[in-house]
Order: C-alpha cells, then structure tokens, then sequence
C-alpha cells in the first residue's frame, strides 16, 4: 500500500507545478513576441508597431508578475517536503537552481523594470535592448531549470558518497542529452503558446471589427511564428521520444501501453488496459508503427513493460516499477493531439494569407479565441508525461520517489498546505486570466494615449 504522505506530497507538487507551469510558456513566449515588435517599430519607425509592442507588453508584464508569484513556492518545496531528497542530490541539483535564481532571474526582473519605467527616458534602440534583455534572460533562466530537471531524467556527471550523490563534471550537467532536447521543445513550446495568444485575441477583435489593421498585423506575424513553433515542437518531440526509447525505456513502454517486447514493434491506437492484471481490455494497433517513430525504421526491438519490470527488479529488488500505464498513454496522446491541431490551424491562416485573401473573410477566424486553451492542454499534458513516466522514480534508476519524502512531516501537515497552497494559487490564476481577460478585450490604448506613455506611463496604470 502506498504510504499517504507520499501520494499527497506528490499531489501537492504537481498542482502547485502545473499552476506555475500555466504562466512560465506564455511569459517565454510573449517576450521574444514583444521584443520582435519593438524591433519592427525602431527599424520601421511605424507608430502601430509602438502601440503593438505596449498593448502586448502590458499582457506580458501581468502574466510574468503572476509567474514570479507562484514560481517562488517551487524551490521552498524542495525542503519541506522532500528534504531526503535534498539530502541525496542538493550538491547537484542546487548549483543551476541557484545559478538561475541568481544571475538569469535577476536580469530578466532587473531589465524588465527599466523596460517598464524606461519609455521616453531611454533611447529607442536602447529601450528595444532592455526586452531582448529580458527575452535572453527568460530563456537563460528556463535553461538552468532544464538542467536541474534533466538530472531527475537522465543522472550525468556524479558519483556516490556515502549515500549521497556529489557532483564530479559540472560540464557533463551542460551537456547532458536531454538537456539539448528538452530545452528547444519547451521554448518551442512557448513560442507557440505566445503566438495562439496573440491570434486569439486578435482574432477576437477582428470578429468585432475593432482596430482591423493592429490585429491584422498582430494575427498574421503570430500565425507565421505559430506555424513554425508548432512544426518545430513536434520534430523536436520526435527526437525526444526516440532518446526515451533508449534512456527511459518504461516511459515509453507506457506511453503506448506495450506488455511485451516487440521487434518490429507496433504503434497503438487505441488501448485501454487492466493496469491491475497487467493486461489489454481494448487494444488497437498499427504493425510496424512504434519501430518507424523509434528507429526511423520498420524494424527495431522496443522493450516491453513486463520485461522491463523484470529488469528492475532483478537490478533493485521486488518492487512495482511501472508507471501509472492510463495517465501517461493518455498525458502523450492529449499533447502530440494538441500539438498537431496547433500545426494544423497556423498552416491554414497562413494558407490564406499565402493565397492573399482577405482576414475577415477566413471562415474558421472564430476558433482561434477557443485554440488559446490549445497550447495551455499540450503544455500540460507533456509535463505530466515526463513526470509521471519517470515514476516510481525521482531520479530514474537512482532514487525513488517514495524514500524522497520528508522523514518528519505527516499526512495532516501536507493536507493543510495542499489545500492552502491550491486555494491561493487557484485565486491567483483566476486573478491573472481575469486581468489578462480585462485587459485584452480593452484592446490598445488610442493612438493619443499611446503619444502620452512616453511622459506619464499611462499605460501601465
């Protein structure tokens, strides 16, 4: 039986993650979007790219506020609720958290209030230098991320020292693998979620034939970036999974519900299993399928669940090493699903735009309001995907989650601040979709008011 503070402890990471992880791909997003905007208007000298680079910052600035809040919990976390392992991997795993919080967060919020407080003080090539700032920041700082979570997936550069693991090759942290694939995918990722940002809105305004030619332009230069986010995300997921295939062969044995090692191996579906008896109650397959994804072949060994179980068992003793089989199917096909819709909507208004016909006459205009969510479900659904695959692991075939836990803290302390930490990051969520909402139906300040910024920062208040 699985002990109760473990499960909730887990529970309690993962609602407070996601809620963070709702904020962080819009804010990587949005900000080379607006630093791209603020270029055009310097280069341009067109006043319509000025008030795009303002109303789309001030979006920006909201959602980024709201991510510095809940981002923060995050790291307090590690000691509250999972000090064994802080004990086991802090020599590691605390150099690039502090690194980020240190260098790369400190820029991006330092560059951020300039560029906020610096329109009409600062230069235009000056100002537009402050949010690439803030851009490249934002980017350094999710990298640094990665690296620490990249550990957790694939342990580099250490060794064991009386029941600790210390760092041996901080190079070998850089250069981890999966680093050098997951980081592309989640600024790809943001990329995306920025730019069905931008396209719903704009489409929304453009549904109500307010300031046409602001969102024109809005719409079609964030179609152009949502199409190739979203090709990329996919190209690049498709060489994440083949690397899962070789270094966490469960994960994707669970992703596509296999039992048995098949070579060729087929792709599925539709499955639905009996996680209980390890067994198929519906199973649909494609012969050959997972092969081709894997090994960009129709031949190649794929490992199966049972026989990875084995595995493990034989290497660390009895034990259920298998990851919940329904959550990670389900999580993989809710993102590549997600994901090629993304594709699929981006390619069509560039289509029209290609074809020269008019905005307003594209018929599916009203679904890209609704497509916002699109990026918000992939996004979400890929990171309960990489978590829950890795389980019962914390740091694959190192640690697991179960002896991760706190030693001192019981099931009634974790349920208070479960509940607390999900009511209070319920309201801020509701807090910033209720100001982003507010404030991008306003739509842009009047070209008046736009003049105005420069001597009284109207628009930010």
């Amino acid at each position: 039986m699985e002990n109760p503070t473990v499960v909730l402890s887990q529970w309690q990471f993962a609602l407070t993650t996601i809620y963070h992880f709702f904020f962080v791909p819009l804010t990587l997003g949005l900000a080379i979007l607006v630093a791209v905007l603020e270029t055009i208007y310097v280069r341009t000298g067109q006043e319509v790219y000025k008030r795009m680079t303002q109303f789309w910052g001030k979006l920006f600035v909201i959602n980024f506020a709201m991510g510095v809040v809940t981002g923060i919990v995050q790291e307090f976390q590690f000691g509250m609720n999972w000090s064994e392992y802080s004990r086991y991997v802090g020599d590691i795993f605390g150099a690039p958290l502090a690194i980020e919080a240190l260098l790369a967060f400190f820029v991006e919020s330092t560059f951020l209030g300039v560029w906020i407080f610096g329109w009409g003080k600062l230069s235009k090539k000056m100002h537009a230098a402050t949010i690439w700032l803030v851009a490249i920041a934002s980017l350094l700082s999710s990298l640094w991320i990665l690296i620490a979570n990249s550990f957790m997936q694939q342990p580099v550069g250490y060794a064991e020292e009386n029941g600790r693991l210390v760092m041996e090759d901080f190079g070998a942290l850089l250069t981890n693998p999966n680093v050098w694939l997951q980081f592309p995918h989640v600024i790809f990722s943001g990329l995306a979620t920025g730019a069905f940002f931008m396209m719903g809105i704009s489409a929304y305004h453009l549904l109500q034939k307010k300031e046409d030619d602001f969102f024109k332009k809005s719409f079609k230069l964030s179609a152009w970036v949502g199409l190739a986010a979203s090709l990329l995300v996919i190209l690049v997921g498709h060489s994440q999974a083949q690397h899962m295939v070789k270094t966490q062969p469960m994960k994707m044995a669970a992703a596509e519900a296999l039992w048995e090692t098949e070579d060729p191996a087929s792709f599925s579906i539709f499955t639905i299993v009996d996680e209980k008896n390890n067994k198929d109650i519906i199973n649909l397959r494609i012969p050959y399928g997972l092969s081709l994804l894997s090994y960009n072949s129709f031949s190649g060994e794929v490992r199966g669940i049972l026989d990875l179980q084995r595995e493990f068992e034989a290497r660390h003793g009895p034990g259920d090493y298998i990851p919940s089989i329904t959550i990670t199917y389900w999580a993989f096909r809710i993102m590549v699903g997600a994901g090629f819709l993304m594709f699929g909507l981006t390619a069509l208004a560039v289509l029209k735009f290609i074809q020269k016909r008019p905005l307003e006459k594209f018929r599916l205009l009203f679904i890209f309001p609704i497509a916002i969510t699109l990026p918000y479900l992939a996004n979400t659904a890929g990171w309960i995907l990489t978590e829950m695959g890795r389980q019962p692991w914390v740091v694959y075939d190192k640690m697991k989650t179960a002896d991760a836990v706190s030693p001192n803290i019981t099931s009634g302390m974790v349920i208070m601040s479960l509940v607390g930490f999900t009511l209070i990051y319920g309201l801020l969520l509701f807090a910033d979709v209720y100001l982003l909402k507010k404030y991008a139906k306003a739509g842009p300040a009047s070209k008046n008011a736009s003049h105005r910024t420069a001597e009284d920062h109207s628009n930010w208040e």
